[in-house]
């Protein structure tokens, strides 16, 4: 029984992070039920959680910071060489019995796995002014398993003509059929009808498969999709444009983060550390011979230094990565120089920043009690039922179907879709107020466009712009690495950004006029934003003042250390991910990016992570480990 109080006090502390009651987790599931959870995952999983060091070596072969989606693989990777040393350092903690739960991602938002970034409130080209200050909230994991473990555990490659670009932009071996074997080295996926084909693979440390339960609006939107001309497919295949079940990194009905994939398998290795809770705060490069040597980080109030006699490698991802880079003398000499940062490599760190960016809250009501709401799913038979048979609701990943759609924008061979769909039986108003809290939205928008919709059935399409014209900037705000960044993505800059995105909307909106919705009485919620009421309803003007009112990412941030060739005067790493002027420095993870692939980055943030493990093993051992 004692270890289920210290389940109860670990859940209880948990809850009262999050602003909720200690005696039932923001409202959500019974606390002892959460404890069953954590008596159940102690007994089936084999898998131990990481082991924390207390005391770190004065020096390793290879420093890694940051454990997260590309940095628990590069860990993982390189400490297979038996007689290298290897440090992983993560300002974060562990992963719970609660960051677990599939349908619970949104509560590890705005919690102490977060880092909880915000944007810069915007300029001449206005975004995110439903929510409070004009700021779009950012959230990153902070937590071993990066934002892995906060993310909706999609799994989405992006298109091969994405991959294709970057070859072609003077990056050899970064062509899609050069990275296609990495995303099968990771990969184990229990879809059997997939594994059959040459484009997944089974066996891997990375579990990927559908959530074991939905709802009957996901083969709806198939349908839907069918109606509108589209295939369903498998988009991660040989083409990427239709519709598809979505297909997640969870395991067992659980969430499968990369700290789980390729830390906990890998725990009792000798030669690999792992330190959490320790913050770094600037890579140590000697100015003579500009060679990165170690690390200072924080850890327990204290600073610590340590060395690698081989190489310091950058996973931070994309804001902590150019942030630390900056700070260490690596990055554009005008803004380190008003800082007084010696400049050891004038470089363009920070530039470039990507998301994915679409309209939040597109809303559709149907007359049929199936939509997934908190009332209706998280209840006491519904946790009993995860506990017991890791089964029902609680397994729902929340985005249950995916598509990718052509507007007249984009390239008209069709096989390089420019929109991508999130399918969600539910809305804003389905999750209490929680939805309002992660987005940041103003009161006064929640209670005037959403609060209505209370007792109804709502579903819910984001439409998400894949190939954004506009980019923006990660900047220094001090030099202290405790004082967040600028994040300036400078949204909307770019007209045809905008007009992409209305085009999709209108597809959306064709979705919910399809006869498999219209069985429904599926019609769009026509509420507008309080700025926007001057608007007529479906005018490209009404979508724009929306598209910049309700300005929703699900947190794509890429691009920040730009991946060229020497002649690019843009690029930070070359094609090896070695940093321009700086020996024995790399950046693994998505920053080093040129372009945002088209679709969810965390596929391709892990994929970037066994790449760069291997550039390292050749590098240094000479030989080559691809797939």
């Amino acid at each position: 029984m004692s270890g289920i109080w210290t389940a109860v006090g670990q859940v209880a502390n948990f809850a009262i992070g999050l602003g909720g009651n200690p005696l039932a987790i923001a409202g959500l599931v019974p606390i002892f039920a959460m404890a069953l959870t954590y008596l159940r995952y102690s007994a089936v999983d084999p898998e131990n959680h990481p082991i924390n060091v207390n005391t770190v070596n004065a020096v390793y072969d290879f420093v890694i910071v940051g454990g997260g989606s590309a940095g628990a693989v590069v860990a993982s990777r390189l400490s297979e060489i038996s007689n290298w040393t290897v440090l992983l350092l993560e300002a974060g903690g562990d992963e719970n019995e609660i960051s677990d739960i599939p349908a619970l991602s949104g509560y590890m938002q705005k919690s102490e796995m977060d880092w909880m970034y915000q944007t810069t409130p915007p300029g001449d080209s206005p975004y995110c002014l439903a929510m409070v200050g004009d700021r779009c909230n950012w959230p990153r994991g902070k937590v071993l398993g990066g934002s892995s473990v906060l993310n909706a555990m999609i799994y989405v490659r992006g298109n091969k003509l994405d991959y294709d670009q970057w070859e072609a932009q003077g990056n050899p071996g970064w062509s899609w059929k050069d990275v296609l074997p990495y995303f099968l080295k990771s990969e184990d996926n229990r879809n059997p009808y997939l594994t059959r084909t040459k484009y997944h693979k089974a066996g891997g440390y990375l579990t990927v498969q559908e959530a074991p339960w939905r709802t009957p609006l996901a083969l709806s939107f198939l349908q839907a999709g069918r109606e509108l001309g589209y295939e369903v497919r498998d988009i991660n295949g040989e083409k990427q444009t239709g519709f598809m079940i979505t297909q997640g990194t969870v395991r067992r009905g659980s969430r499968c983060s990369t700290a789980k994939a390729f830390l906990r398998p890998v725990r009792l290795r000798r030669n690999l550390h792992v330190a959490m809770q320790a913050q770094v705060h600037q890579v140590m490069i000697d100015s003579n011979t500009k060679t990165a040597f170690g690390v200072k980080f924080e850890r327990n109030n204290r600073m610590h230094m340590v060395l690698a006699k081989r190489e310091v490698i950058l996973s931070a991802g994309a804001l902590c990565s150019p942030q630390l880079l900056m700070l260490s003398g690596v990055g554009p000499r005008e803004h380190l120089a008003s800082f007084g940062i010696p400049v050891l490599s004038d470089l363009k760190v920070g530039h470039n920043l990507q998301d994915h960016v679409g309209l939040g809250g597109l809303t559709f009501i149907i007359d049929d009690p199936i939509t997934f709401t908190k009332d209706r799913y998280q209840n006491f038979g519904v946790a009993m039922e995860y506990i017991l048979n890791e089964r029902g609701p609680l397994t729902s990943l929340g985005v249950e179907g995916l598509a990718f759609v052509n507007t007249k924008y984009a390239p008209p061979h069709g096989l390089w879709p420019d929109m991508q769909f999130h399918f969600a039986p539910s809305s804003v108003n389905s999750d209490g107020e929680q939805v309002k809290k992660i987005t940041g939205l103003r009161d006064s928008v929640f209670n005037t466009v959403y609060k209505p919709l209370k007792n109804a059935d709502t579903w819910t399409i984001l439409p998400l712009l894949l190939r954004p014209k506009s980019t923006g900037w990660v900047r220094l705000r001090s030099r202290n690495p405790k004082v967040y960044p600028d994040i300036i993505p400078n949204y909307f800059t770019h007209k045809i950004d905008v007009q992409t995105l209305i085009e999709g909307i209108r597809i959306a909106l064709n979705v919910s006029n399809t006869r498999t919705f219209q069985r429904f009485n599926s019609r769009p919620h026509r509420i507008p934003f309080p700025g926007c009421r001057q608007y007529a309803f479906d005018t490209d003007e009404y979508w724009e003042c929306s598209l910049r009112h309700f300005t929703f990412t699900i947190y794509h941030p890429t691009s920040t250390c730009k991946m060229g060739p020497p002649t690019d005067p843009d690029a930070v790493v070359d094609h090896r991910l070695k940093v321009y002027g700086i020996k024995g420095l790399r950046v693994v993870d998505a920053s080093i990016m040129p372009n945002i692939v088209s679709g969810n980055t965390n596929a391709p943030a892990i994929m970037i992570g066994e790449k760069g493990a291997d550039m390292i093993k050749e590098d240094w051992l000479g030989q080559k480990n691809a797939g």
